[in-house]
């Protein structure tokens, strides 16, 4: 028997569903003593408290191994460390016949298959005879909802605005307000442009695909290079804009020949060689031009073939001179020039203080803000000297 004392503070109030017995001991006006007494727990009617003592490896050491493997069938030991063959209850007493043959063991299973026979329908088949319950379509509850008209009330004023209203008016009304779903492209785009409705498309008109407008191809640039390298190398006073944009099969001789006379030119302000086929080598001679111009303002290099190792190059001969205040090299050979290159070509614009446009296209948003920021700050500090002078 077990005894549990208890003692509370202030009145004792308890309502317990079990067998248990209480002695109630006062032992002042505000303190009272409980004593609890519960029964022991039972397993099958015998009370567990018989068997704390008894040792299972001797009771194990007299049975017999039938009795084992039974009662080892009846228990799963929940150890992981033990290998499945020793968890597992179920034990195969044939003998192996062989090694395992797939082949022949799928073919056994699908004869088997083939041979047993199907089982037998409680309710054999009848043709024409409905089972179960039939099915019956739903009624079409989108269009009642579609044939009801919802009543909104806004008012006498607006009312009566609308009503008066003509379709080419509630059109227009539509597109100010952004309702696209209710017109379509052509209605909204010449309200927009206070065009006037087109004939034909009101709300029960039907849009017709617009004919696309044709614009005559680019003319093909007939700059003449030689003339060009030779203006260059001759330092001559009205050539200011240089634009070799577009031109195909330019030798890499050509470039180096432009680039050695761009070093002592004082009056190109402008150079434009996109989709001209350059390659990191001739950029690495436009790089070393950079370095000892101090007239250009513009260089484009656009769609070519310059590596991000090209454009860093390009980056940093910006810094001797200090005078270029354009630079744009978007699409190259690599579209993606990774955190390690935008870093850098982040710290060499924020050591430029003359650059004031840059055309790259930059992947990470650390890059681009700080980038940003540092040519504000540049177009600010001209700006305000610019103040300044003229005051």
């Amino acid at each position: 028997m077990t005894t549990i004392e208890e003692t509370y503070e202030g009145e004792v109030t308890r309502k317990v569903k079990r067998r248990t017995s209480f002695k109630i001991h006062e032992t002042s006006s505000s303190t009272k003593k409980t004593t609890m007494t519960t029964a022991p727990a039972k397993l099958y009617g015998k009370d567990l408290d018989e068997y704390e003592e008894l040792d299972v490896e001797q009771l194990l050491s007299q049975l017999s191994p039938e009795e084992i493997s039974i009662l080892a069938k009846e228990v799963d030991p929940d150890d992981n460390l033990l290998p499945p063959s020793q968890r597992c209850s179920y034990e195969c007493e044939k003998k192996p016949t062989g090694p395992l043959n797939r082949k022949k063991l799928i073919e056994h299973i699908n004869k088997q298959a083939l041979e047993t026979p199907d089982k037998p329908e409680f309710k054999p088949y009848v043709a024409g005879t409905i089972r179960g319950k039939k099915w019956i379509p739903p009624e079409n509850v989108n269009q009642k909802e579609a044939d009801e008209q919802i009543a909104i009330d806004l008012g006498d004023e607006y009312e009566q605005a609308l009503s008066q209203a003509t379709q080419d008016e509630i059109i227009d009304l539509a597109a100010i307000l952004g309702f696209h779903s209710m017109m379509n492209q052509d209605q909204y785009h010449a309200s927009l442009l206070n065009k006037g409705q087109p004939l034909g498309l009101g709300w029960d008109g039907i849009t017709k695909a617009s004919q696309p407008k044709v614009f005559p191809p680019e003319p093909p640039n007939d700059t003449n290079i030689e003339l060009s390298i030779q203006m260059v190398k001759e330092d001559n006073y009205d050539l200011k804009h240089l634009n070799w944009n577009n031109i195909k099969n330019i030798s890499d001789e050509k470039f180096e020949q432009l680039f050695e006379a761009l070093k002592d030119n004082t009056n190109l302000e402008t150079l434009s060689l996109t989709n001209t086929g350059m390659t990191d080598r001739t950029a690495i001679k436009l790089a070393e031009a950079l370095e000892k111009n101090c007239t250009l303002k513009v260089v484009n290099v656009e769609t070519n073939f310059i590596s991000p190792d090209g454009i860093v190059r390009l980056m940093k001969s910006l810094l001797n001179q200090r005078s270029l205040e354009e630079f744009r090299a978007t699409n190259q050979r690599s579209q993606v020039l990774g955190n390690k290159i935008e870093m850098e070509i982040t710290k060499l614009v924020e050591s430029n203080p003359t650059l004031l446009r840059l055309g790259l296209h930059l992947e990470y948003n650390d890059a681009r803000h700080r980038i940003a920021s540092h040519l504000q700050r540049n177009i600010d500090r001209i700006r305000l000297s610019r103040v300044g002078s003229s005051s």
